[in-house]
């Protein structure tokens, strides 16, 4: 049988991979896909929003398979191999495999996994899409301002040495067969340039950058590079190639469930103030908002935040608001208290 054809999507924090999957599972042209979604937190906050994208039901449904334990460039022998040996067991039912990798994870270790014999005979890395928040860079956020920055690593010896989030995007820039640069509605012509061409300077010559909104790629662009990534995989140079690990000790997630209630405005006014009273990178859950009965979505980056209603609460569903919150030293005792501070007990319209 042929090798069935894996794309891997990584891209830092909250640079959209998700959307684009959801965008790519609703357009699939028939494809039969199959989905691993790996999260750097406790709860699966990721992997729920693709099961309700309403294709996962039924014969033929597609399989999202969750690797919750950690960062999945560290866990490949433990949680990986196994998966995709048991997903190869049914490569007659699919026809390409999705892997949407944490926000903290390295692309390469991951692509090396396709090296093992029990990989390496059943499946192919077709192409490695590294996803970009057009928006981010734009305003200087999560890698600061490009061109200050290039010019204080030219300027000053002192900085060569990047830091781990610095190493960690040029990382998944280097090793990417296509970018894909979202958010590029909120920026204006002349910082999608700027952001493009502080890109190129990072990308090899034949990667190519793609400007979208909301996720919106068709399959036909993100799938069919036949790449075999795993077997050129010294033309992808790492910072981490020549360490013999790389740690994410720096990095920490912590999950909360909260009860009650929460009115958007107000919570999403002390996530700000909290970001920028805290070391935070990322934020994402589910809330629970007073008499309503659909689910509200919350996704955050620094201070930036998007919320929307993606489906109503089902009737055995606890109505609790659970977040994952990603940062570096936090200090979680007050950041939960300050949260259920905000709580409103009553979170169902009342009846009669």
């Amino acid at each position: 049988m042929h090798k069935i054809p894996v794309t891997v999507i990584t891209g830092f924090l909250g640079s959209g991979k998700t959307t684009v999957i959801r965008h790519l599972l609703l357009n699939n042209q028939g494809r039969r896909i199959a989905v691993l979604v790996n999260e750097f937190g406790e709860v699966g906050i990721d992997g729920e929003l693709l099961l309700d994208c309403q294709l996962c039901e039924g014969e033929g449904s597609i399989p999202i398979l969750e690797l919750a334990n950690g960062c999945l460039c560290c866990t490949v022998q433990e949680e990986f191999l196994p998966t995709m040996e048991a997903l190869l067991q049914r490569r007659a039912e699919l026809d390409c495999i999705l892997i949407e990798t944490s926000g903290l994870a390295l692309p390469k270790p991951l692509v090396q996994a396709f090296r093992w014999p029990t990989i390496r005979t059943g499946a192919t890395v077709d192409a490695v899409i590294t996803v970009v928040d057009g928006q981010a860079l734009a305003s200087g956020q999560l890698v600061g301002d490009p061109a200050a920055l290039e010019a204080q690593r030219q300027a000053d010896e002192s900085l060569d040495h990047e830091t781990p989030l610095e190493e960690l995007f040029e990382d998944q820039l280097s090793c990417a067969d296509l970018v894909v640069l979202t958010k590029v509605d909120q920026i204006t012509q002349e910082e999608q340039a700027r952001v493009e061409s502080w890109l190129r300077h990072h990308l090899r010559p034949e990667v190519q950058i793609l400007p979208c909104e909301r996720g919106q790629v068709p399959p036909e662009v993100l799938l069919g590079f036949n790449a075999a990534v795993e077997d050129q995989l010294e033309r992808r140079p790492s910072h981490h190639d020549h360490g013999e690990e790389h740690e994410h000790e720096a990095f920490e997630s912590f999950y909360l469930s909260l009860e009650g209630g929460y009115e958007p405005g107000s919570l999403v006014a002390q996530l700000r103030q909290l970001a920028q009273e805290e070391c935070l990178y990322r934020i994402k859950g589910f809330v629970a908002v007073p008499y309503k009965p659909m689910r509200l979505v919350l996704q955050g980056v620094g201070s930036r935040f998007e919320t929307y209603y993606d489906r109503p609460w089902q009737p055995q569903e606890p109505r609790l608001t659970r977040l994952v919150l990603i940062g570096q030293n936090l200090n979680r005792e007050r950041i939960a208290a300050q949260l259920q501070a905000l709580a409103i007990r009553e979170t169902v319209a009342p009846t009669g």
